[in-house]
């Protein structure tokens, strides 16, 4: 991508003007000062954050040395780094250059995402599954969309296509789907997926965030990257939060078709509001399978210690394609959350279904063995 320094600034003063309307009032979830956020134990108590879906085992050491020499290069604008990461995702993803949009997290981009198509249809409803993540909705709503939740299915709690569906309409701007979902951890079938965002993306746009595809037995397998090559009205949220290690260095991407992703870079985006230590860490980081392999590994290892924990004390759970895990638990979710903090250990809560639910992430051994040791101390 050819861009000249007045573009790259004006790249990044529209997404920053944007992304702060978007966010006027706005926190993400887990920071809410709802009931479900964590209250921070006494000063020194904390033993194990698993409340953020955060990976414990990065940056990489590849990354952590880019970020090294790249603080040297600070003064710089990182244009060229900037390009070299595009470039490099664009071949990793089989798309073309223009059908990548880097952006400080993906987070960003679901807010840009979410502004485009409140204007573009005002008063329209954005349609997604209930529980899933709800930053895109949360901002569409405050810039006058509509939101339709459509409850997972029972006993599985998986999307719902087939009510989703059903429910497209003329006002319809938009159809969220989360893969695998936050909070459930649940992945689609593919198949089932794949065959649903050919009919819709035919009639309406579908976003499709994959946070944590990673995670997946096989990520190439559970995307819906293949139908974005297809030319569908197809858009794909990927961020360096979770398998990479990098959730305070802010990097994520979109992909989609060149015009979409032309009009959401008006509202956030863009090379512009990269520094130079996060996209050299990118560059580093994003081909290195030794590092992935290693985290999806410790992740196993965790999850399974986890699973195990959990029906030793009596609980079920729902299987995980995530790094984290969710189950029902046998008390208010609120005082869960506060009795585990006790614990020093923080973890989330949800309530759905009837059902509280507590939802933990995966930390290292030491931290699931802490989360085990509350756990049974509070049940």
């Amino acid at each position: 991508m050819s861009i000249n320094r007045r573009d790259w600034l004006r790249a990044g003063l529209v997404s920053g003007l944007g992304l702060a309307t978007a966010q006027a009032g706005y926190c993400e979830p887990w920071l809410d000062a709802a009931p479900t956020a964590p209250v921070l134990p006494p000063k020194g108590a904390m033993k194990a954050r698993l409340s953020a879906n955060e990976n414990p085992y990065g940056p990489s050491p590849k990354a952590l040395k880019a970020i090294n020499d790249a603080a040297q290069e600070g003064y710089l604008y990182p244009f060229q780094y900037a390009t070299q990461l595009r470039k490099m995702i664009a071949e990793q993803e089989g798309v073309a250059e223009e059908q990548v949009l880097l952006a400080p997290g993906s987070g960003s981009l679901l807010v840009a995402a979410a502004m485009h198509y409140s204007y573009a249809k005002p008063g329209g409803t954005i349609i997604s599954a209930d529980p899933t993540y709800e930053q895109l909705m949360r901002a569409a709503v405050q810039h006058g969309a509509k939101w339709e939740k459509v409850p997972l299915t029972a006993g599985n709690y998986d999307h719902n296509l087939a009510e989703m569906e059903k429910r497209i309409g003329d006002n319809t701007s938009m159809v969220y789907i989360n893969n695998p979902n936050n909070p459930t951890g649940v992945t689609i079938d593919p198949v089932a997926l794949r065959a649903f965002v050919d009919r819709v993306s035919a009639k309406k746009p579908v976003f499709a965030d994959e946070a944590y595809i990673h995670y997946t037995s096989d990520p190439a397998k559970f995307s819906v990257i293949d139908n974005v090559k297809k030319g569908q009205n197809v858009l794909v949220a990927r961020t360096f939060s979770k398998i990479y290690g990098m959730a305070g260095l802010r990097l994520g991407y979109l992909v989609g078709q060149p015009d979409t992703l032309a009009a959401i870079s008006k509202w956030g985006g863009g090379p512009g509001g990269l520094t130079m230590t996060t996209i050299r860490a990118g560059l580093a980081c994003y081909t290195d399978q030794d590092f992935i392999k290693y985290s999806l590994a410790k992740g196993l290892e965790a999850r399974e210690y986890l699973y195990e924990t959990l029906k030793t004390n009596g609980y079920t759970y729902l299987p995980s394609g995530t790094n984290f895990v969710l189950f029902p638990i046998r008390m208010k979710g609120e005082d869960f959350v506060a009795k585990m903090m006790s614990q020093g250990v923080s973890i989330r809560q949800w309530k759905f279904d009837g059902q509280y639910w507590c939802r933990v992430s995966l930390g290292t051994m030491p931290q699931m063995q802490a989360f085990a040791e509350g756990l049974k101390v509070i049940s």
